[in-house]
């Protein structure tokens, strides 16, 4: 053989080379420490982790092959997550993944040299997290989920659904949502002013705390919630969505999965795609790249999903421009 083709030959041989073979060959087995603010058995928790590791699949990364994934469950409880965040530090993972703000919270009390790779930080500037968005500078980097403007959209679209409505509360968990629960506050003030609405700030910490705060609304017409997001409202949406359901309070959710669940309406951003981008953004670290080289980014995709048959069970009838400009409608 001249050597020519069999430097040809060899090209063609790595070209053709499974991507998962040069990752072994390059790096060994790598590991992902990830913090899932969901119980183990949640639908929606397992569901999010099972498009990860599909999308790290598709760049070449292998569980029993050259990747191993460390997962702790926390449940959306605070305490659980520090916990879970220092054991999961301790077994020295090449890389972070960090769903929302309560585990990238975690995480980054942990360590600062270590790669984070978060979803759902809301305000990681203003948090601290990351320098600016176009350059986070550090140890982390991510994409965000929700930022304060949509506060005014929430207001709106229930607004538009319930037109008498007099008084709307935004319920939050001032130790798990973002800057204390103040991220939305402006915006959903001066929202309030302009359509004419009295706005409510109310504070849950407990189960207990949201059925008084829902049943309290159930109690005057006119009155309707926002439920903004968090790790304390995605835990507990199903609750909410059941009490909103029984005081018979419209209700406008961050999270889309709740109006396939029974809730009013929901908009925001698509979560799904959102992780399959974060994974692109696990597979460059592992390779090489520094989080902070990698711009923090916005959601891209936003979704209106609306529950008709709730709507007819509040005596509510959706206007025909809301029913247009909905992504989904569950009937």
């Amino acid at each position: 053989m001249q050597r020519r083709e069999f430097i040809t030959l060899l090209s063609g041989a790595a070209i053709a080379w499974p991507v998962v073979a040069r990752a072994q060959q390059s790096g060994g087995i790598r590991t992902i420490a990830i913090l899932v603010p969901f119980a183990e058995g949640d639908a929606e928790g397992q569901a999010l982790l099972e498009i990860f590791r599909q999308q790290l699949r598709e760049h070449g990364w292998r569980e029993n092959g050259n990747l191993r994934i460390d997962a702790r469950w926390d449940g959306g409880d605070t305490e659980r997550a520090r916990t879970y965040a220092a054991e999961l530090i301790g077994l020295s993972p090449d890389i972070i993944f960090a769903y929302f703000n309560t585990q990238l919270a975690a995480f980054s009390r942990e360590t600062q040299s270590i790669p984070i790779v978060f979803v759902g930080a809301s305000d990681p500037v203003g948090a601290g997290y990351v320098a600016s968005l176009p350059h986070p500078g550090r140890n982390i980097t991510g994409f965000t989920l929700y930022e304060p403007s949509l506060a005014g959209k929430w207001l709106g679209i229930l607004k538009e659904i319930v037109p008498g409505l007099v008084r709307v509360a935004l319920m939050i968990n001032p130790e798990t949502a973002v800057l204390h629960g103040t991220l939305y506050s402006s915006a959903f003030a001066a929202a309030a002013s302009e359509l004419h609405v009295e706005p409510i700030t109310t504070t849950v910490h407990t189960t207990a705390d949201i059925e008084k705060a829902i049943s309290a609304l159930g109690q005057q017409p006119g009155n309707g919630l926002i439920v903004a997001p968090d790790t304390f409202t995605e835990t507990h949406g199903g609750l909410v969505v059941a009490l909103a359901a029984q005081y018979k309070v419209p209700a406008v959710y961050a999270i889309n999965r709740f109006a396939k669940d029974g809730a009013l309406v929901s908009y925001g951003p698509d979560v799904h795609d959102t992780v399959r981008r974060a994974a692109s953004y696990v597979d460059r670290i592992l390779r090489g790249e520094k989080p902070a080289d990698l711009p923090v980014q916005a959601p891209t995709k936003y979704e209106t999903i609306l529950n008709l048959k709730t709507a007819k069970s509040l005596g509510l009838s959706v206007p025909p421009g809301i029913l247009v400009a909905a992504d989904e409608v569950i009937e």
